[in-house]
């Protein structure tokens, strides 16, 4: 039986989507990951024609993610997380980069893709402080008041809303989905995304790049700086606001920022008055 098809024979159809590339599974492959299938090797071999950066654009996010989570626990002190469209685990998952700087910090990981749900059900099965919720991520009431986040977190309490490399993907309009997690969040809480921008590619590229994720589970469409900007209203950003993903307090200056076309930043909710 071919590697796939061992795969396949693991989860219950129609939930596996095996003949439809997914992002989440094209993200792993671009990591070095073997979590995918043929198709979504061929939705990466065909970005990466496109795309020649995909593979450090890919890289360059998890470095993001790395930073992020670092800066919340080691010097925000937040020490519960939400991590929506957490994708397959892979090295540094947002529990393992927390646990090192505290490791009472509480993570929830949300998904609906079945592969990602299987191996995070198994990567957290021992560990007490984390938990995966499978819901959409563009679905802020079925992800709060879900059994596993209402025993885990405190909502009352400052928490972090992570969403990388995510909003480009939620077919509705992401600010009503964030604006749907900022009515539960207390001042303090933080907001964490990235997400693909229009300005940082060229036209041909952005569209060879949608049109590629069009034939997947979950069609991507590029945002302009100013709304991906936008995304981050009520919140505070932290210094340098909102840049190149590779330019966000790196430990050492990008020789060549340009191929990486992701934004991001990291936003602290200002008081409610």
């Amino acid at each position: 039986m071919a590697r796939d098809e061992v795969f396949a024979a693991r989860y219950a159809p129609p939930l596996l989507h095996v003949d439809t590339a997914t992002p989440a599974r094209i993200y792993d492959y671009l990591l070095g990951g073997k979590d995918n299938f043929a198709v979504d090797r061929q939705a990466a071999a065909a970005l990466e024609q496109r795309e020649p950066h995909a593979r450090l654009i890919a890289t360059e996010n998890r470095r993001f993610l790395q930073r992020v989570v670092t800066y919340l626990v080691a010097q925000a002190g937040i020490d519960q997380i939400i991590d929506l469209g957490s994708g397959l685990p892979t090295v540094d998952n947002v529990h393992q980069i927390a646990h090192r700087h505290n490791p009472d910090v509480r993570v929830v990981y949300v998904d609906h893709d079945p592969i990602v749900l299987a191996h995070a059900r198994a990567l957290l099965a021992d560990n007490p402080r984390t938990t995966v919720v499978a819901a959409q991520a563009s679905d802020p009431a079925a992800v709060l008041s879900h059994p596993h986040t209402c025993a885990l977190l405190d909502l009352t309490r400052p928490w972090a809303l992570l969403g990388l490399a995510l909003f480009h993907f939620i077919p509705t309009d992401p600010a009503e989905v964030i604006a749907g997690f900022t009515a539960h969040m207390p001042p303090g809480s933080h907001l964490a995304l990235s997400h693909a921008c229009r300005e940082a590619t060229t036209p041909e590229t952005a569209a060879q790049v949608e049109a590629i994720y069009a034939d997947t589970t979950t069609p991507l469409r590029l945002r302009s700086r100013a709304e991906i900007a936008a995304l981050f209203t009520g919140f505070d950003l932290l210094t340098p606001g909102l840049q190149p993903i590779t330019c966000w307090r790196p430990h050492h200056p990008p020789t060549n920022p340009d191929p990486v076309w992701l934004h991001g930043g990291l936003g602290v909710l200002a008081s409610r008055g």
